[in-house]
């Protein structure tokens, strides 16, 4: 039987061109066809290095130093879980299977990206009020909480209050060094507290946490000493921030009940896409070169995620992490910002429309809703003038202030791209995770940076234990 076929995600980027007989100011804040002329053969070049690079951490072959860190295993990471190691993908939903059942609430303890492409997936994919809905409702799945990514005392003892006297609820942990202080800590304090709950019964214990971590290291080691019979292991070469598609994502998406299958499939339909669409065509490699024309030849230094709905905040979140401690390195980087809209029109689109030029708007945009659409009531009274619209189904009124806005932009020579998806769902998910991280890997080689590695927050990490430390 052949697999259904995966509506394809679409990177318009038109709005960012022009031509060269175009007036001035066009001209200096657009795209000419000679930038892209430009462009075309060193995106070639950046896809043959990348494929490479995957290749030789497939091969286990010596990386040269200019490379290391090579964290290159994410990018067949999606092709190895449906095929060679289908087991470990089964073994994530009969654990996940397993938690939901006995579980009302779960929280999972992670930070950065241990824990903000699971987020994403959550508000992307499930109810916008999941938490708050009956179990039947969610259908059986349970409640999710996310800790361990900060140390606010009054945020974990708003937790800890929430969880206080039931013994219904699990604990995942994710760290892959096992040494980071925020979600180490947490986890001593959510494990004391589960412990309570439990009243001290270390088998159901065992039962009720699930610890996600690398191959060696504390949280692996203590994992050990707890004899904790479900630990995953994040795979060699897959960095933090790059293992949305590893079991750091999958199980807290199996866990609300996604399936992951198509979250995977989405993602190797965005690796075939890769491989085989020319650079101008090609969704990952275009964003990639085009983000990086804007910064370098129209002085676009701001990178906005412009969201069109409340749905893709935390996914826009999870990519400003993405780019910002991958290229954000030796005195260069565009700064990311995510914004929702309409939401953000009114608080951010006086600055996008009439400020400083140095924004990349790049809009987000769903093409298909889940639910029917609302309209506007006719009410017999019309102090708010809405009776001629009455009828408009909310989509539309979406839609108006869309064309609206980018109509405007355009008037004052701020031109925009579009990143169009089918619909919000697994297979969706899984193309747009994919290539944001591929993109943002093309472009780190594209401006010889090396995308991998963090030795920026490494230096916090170091400087933050020896202050705690310090006698």
């Amino acid at each position: 039987m052949n697999a259904p076929r995966i509506a394809p995600l679409v990177y318009n980027y038109s709005g960012l061109l022009t031509a060269p007989d175009a007036p001035r100011l066009v001209r200096e804040t657009a795209l000419l066809p000679s930038d892209l002329d430009w462009l075309a053969p060193r995106l070639d070049a950046c896809r043959a290095e990348v494929l490479a690079d995957a290749e030789l951490f497939r091969s286990g072959g010596a990386v040269p130093p200019e490379k290391q860190p090579l964290d290159a295993g994410f990018f067949e990471l999606p092709e190895v879980l449906l095929g060679a190691q289908r087991g470990e993908v089964d073994r994530i939903v009969r654990t996940a299977d397993r938690l939901a059942r006995q579980s009302d609430r779960v929280v999972v303890l992670g930070i950065g990206g241990s824990y903000m492409g699971a987020r994403a997936l959550m508000e992307a994919c499930c109810h916008p009020y999941h938490n708050d809905l009956h179990r039947a409702r969610r259908g059986g799945r349970p409640r999710m909480y996310f800790e361990g990514n900060n140390v606010d005392n009054d945020a974990v003892q708003g937790l800890l209050d929430l969880l206080e006297g039931a013994d219904d609820w699990s604990l995942v942990v994710i760290s892959k060094s096992g040494g980071t202080l925020e979600t180490a800590v947490a986890f001593r304090i959510f494990l004391d507290s589960l412990r309570r709950s439990l009243k001290g019964d270390e088998a159901a214990l065992r039962q009720r946490v699930v610890a996600i971590t690398g191959a060696k290291g504390g949280l692996r080691q203590l994992s050990e000493a707890l004899q904790l019979p479900d630990v995953f292991t994040i795979p060699e070469g897959v960095g933090g921030r790059f293992s949305v598609l590893s079991p750091v994502g999958l199980l807290p998406a199996a866990l609300l009940g996604l399936d992951i299958e198509r979250l995977l499939a989405g993602a190797a339909e965005m690796n075939s896409r890769f491989r085989q669409a020319p650079p101008l065509e090609n969704p990952a490699l275009a964003f990639a070169g085009v983000g990086r024309l804007m910064e370098t030849r129209r002085g676009c230094t701001l990178r906005v995620l412009s969201t069109w709905g409340k749905r893709l905040e935390a996914l826009g979140l999870w990519y400003d992490q993405l780019l910002a401690e991958s290229l954000g390195k030796q005195g260069m980087g565009a700064t990311p910002l995510t914004v929702v809209n309409t939401r953000d029109l009114h608080s951010r689109g006086q600055q996008h429309q009439e400020g400083r030029r140095d924004k990349l708007i790049t809009n987000l945009v769903v093409e298909h809703i889940d639910r029917d659409p609302l309209a506007i009531p006719a009410w017999p009274h019309d102090h708010d003038q809405l009776n001629c619209l009455a009828g408009t189904p909310l989509p539309r009124v979406l839609r108006a202030a869309y064309d609206g806005t980018n109509r405007a932009y355009a008037a004052d020579c701020r031109p925009t791209a579009e990143l169009r998806v089918p619909r919000l769902d697994e297979t969706a998910m899984g193309q747009l995770l994919q290539m944001l991280m591929i993109a943002t890997v093309v472009e780190g080689r594209l401006v010889g940076i090396n995308p991998y590695g963090q030795p920026g927050v490494e230096d916090y990490k170091r400087n933050m234990n020896a202050i705690l430390r310090s006698k």
